[in-house]
């Protein structure tokens, strides 16, 4: 019996046994030599196959295995019953049984999944290469920008250039007028109240030399003080306007210790119109009470001192020895759009380049 669970182990490891859809049986035959009992020959151990209508039976292989075949629907077990098997004595009884057609024919889903993951991937693979197209064009499009951005950028310091090099005007008495003056020299003829002074610190001297060679520094020898701003009465206008006379280092701030340079009586004085500002981002609050401004906040300073909302910053030509040195208008604006221009073209002529390294040349036909 134990070669009988041998073949039939063998069987199942091959795979010839089909999750219940046929029997192999195996019947043992003993010869008994003279016993009386049922005399078997080698030459009559066959095997024994039912087969219904239609199926064809399979020959027998010079080894006494059955050729594999499989007709119509039809599962075949197969099994030795040759007289020169090694299993000698011993049928083996193969039975075919016809299967059902949903049975016997179940397609393969492998060849469809494979094309469905192939039009996935190929669906994905388009979506990526125009959402990463995004990425160059939209460089070229802020480089295109920036362009735009230095020519306006050039023609308003062009303007502002021109307004500060302008013949002074008498200054408009209405205030309204003001707001298209701003950077236009305008002339006043009046004198100071230096009871009233107010001071804009911290600031520094404005000094183009000094500031094109510390240009890049982390760091600024500069000294830093104030800007006076005292109120100016124009006797030919009738009214009181604020005049930043320019800047006093900080031991200089106290009007005591700078006695020589307050000046007295009427005087013609040039200065640049100036317009109010906004507070930025962490530029501190004005402080009224301890009189330190930080920025032109006109309103708030007409209120204090009783003049008309109305500024301007005094030239250079108005200092006197000892007092506050004039011409601290700062007429230069930042104009670092070029290198915005190299950026951006510059990225968008590199992810042009991967794009199309990825998406076109790495193509297969492409």
């Amino acid at each position: 019996m134990a070669a009988v669970a041998a073949l039939q182990l063998g069987l199942r490891v091959a795979g010839l046994r089909v999750a219940g859809l046929g029997r192999v049986s195996v019947g043992r035959r003993e010869r008994e030599g003279g016993a009386g009992r049922g005399v078997g020959t080698q030459s009559s151990a066959r095997p024994s196959v039912s087969a219904g209508p239609g199926q064809r039976l399979l020959e027998e292989c010079p080894w006494g295995l059955p050729a594999p075949s499989l007709s119509g629907s039809t599962g075949v077990f197969f099994g030795t019953g040759c007289s020169r098997s090694l299993f000698k004595g011993f049928c083996l009884h193969v039975s075919v049984v016809k299967l059902s057609p949903e049975v016997a024919w179940r397609p393969s889903r492998c060849g469809s999944s494979a094309a469905e993951a192939s039009a996935t991937k190929a669906e994905d693979d388009s979506f990526l290469r125009w959402v990463l197209l995004l990425i160059p064009v939209t460089a070229f499009g802020l480089g295109t920008w920036q362009v735009q951005r230095r020519k306006w950028k050039r023609n308003l310091i062009a303007e502002l250039e021109s307004r500060v090099l302008a013949e002074p005007v008498p200054l408009p008495a209405d205030p309204m007028e003001l707001k298209n003056l701003e950077y236009r020299p305008v002339k006043v003829r009046g004198c100071f109240d230096h009871s009233k002074e107010l001071y804009m610190m911290p600031r520094t001297m404005v000094d183009p030399a000094r500031e094109a060679r510390e240009a890049g520094r982390i760091s600024s020898s500069a000294e830093t003080g104030a800007h006076v701003v005292t109120p100016f009465h124009c006797t030919d206008l009738g009214i009181t306007i604020l005049v930043n006379r320019g800047f006093v280092p900080r031991k200089k701030v106290n009007p005591e210790t700078r006695q020589k340079g307050q000046i007295e009586g009427e005087v013609d004085l040039i200065g640049t119109v100036r317009l109010t500002e906004t507070r930025k981002p962490f530029v501190p609050e004005n402080s009224p009470e301890r009189n330190h401004w930080h920025y032109r906040d006109l309103e708030a300073m007409a209120r204090i001192t009783g003049a008309e909302p109305i500024f301007i910053d005094a030239d250079f030509k108005s200092t006197v020895p000892g007092g506050p040195i004039g011409g601290q208008t700062r007429v230069t604006l930042r104009n670092e759009h070029l290198q915005y221009i190299v950026t951006w073209y510059g990225l968008s002529a590199a992810t042009s380049y991967l794009w199309f390294k990825k998406f076109v040349r790495g193509t297969p036909g492409a």
